[in-house]
């Protein structure tokens, strides 16, 4: 995937253009970055056509992962046990984020055998294509990476938690933590993205991608 915030947006925060050596670490630590914040999320804030996943149904709801969503195209029950996958009749899209399902009988077709010996057939999960995500990357998503690259990129020393300087006679070198060759992410950036409410609800099932 491609990273969350670019070159560009990292001079706009310095205030000018990348030198030589910034330029040749900024791909990397932007990369990382916009990977640390996406399996933080668990959303990847870029648009996705024709994406299937395999989700669980709670009380007859179905919540997509990623938005925002833009259209759902398919939603099937997985069956169990060699109960073949069946298309869901009736099921409704709120135009957000749930899926609604009936939960007595939700697929059409259903093999009068499955249905009639085998109430376990179709124990809840749903196959489900759908397309999510925006033309452009949020621009608080694009803050919280840029910030993260940029304290790594723009550390005195690129020595692992170490930081240090030189003026003069005068020079120290402390401990410290976000700095140095590996991107992190700070409490002040959890929060920022926990207040934009991008983690996940708590409830939501991911079974597995396919």
């Amino acid at each position: 995937m491609d990273p969350l915030a670019s070159v560009t947006d990292l001079s706009d925060r310095l205030g000018r253009p990348l030198n030589t050596i910034e330029e040749a670490r900024a791909q990397a630590l932007l990369a990382d970055a916009s990977a640390k914040v996406r399996a933080y999320t668990k959303r990847t804030f870029t648009r996705t056509d024709g994406e299937t996943v395999v989700l669980r149904a709670q009380q007859g709801e179905i919540r997509l992962p990623q938005k925002p969503v833009i259209a759902v195209a398919e939603v099937v029950a997985v069956g169990a046990g060699g109960a073949p996958d069946l298309p869901v009749a009736g099921w409704q899209w709120d135009g957000l984020d749930i899926i609604r399902t009936a939960v007595d009988t939700p697929s059409i077709n259903m093999p009068e055998l499955w249905y009639d010996e085998d109430v376990d057939a179709y124990p809840g999960t749903y196959r489900v294509t759908y397309s999510h995500g925006a033309a452009e990357v949020p621009a608080d998503v694009v803050a919280v990476v840029a910030r993260m690259a940029l304290r790594t990129l723009t550390s005195p020393t690129v020595a692992g938690g170490v930081t240090g300087e030189t003026i003069g006679p005068y020079s120290y070198r402390t401990d410290g933590s976000g700095v140095g060759t590996a991107v992190a992410m700070t409490d002040e950036d959890r929060r920022e993205l926990d207040d934009a409410g991008y983690r996940p609800k708590a409830g939501m099932s991911m079974v597995r991608h396919r």
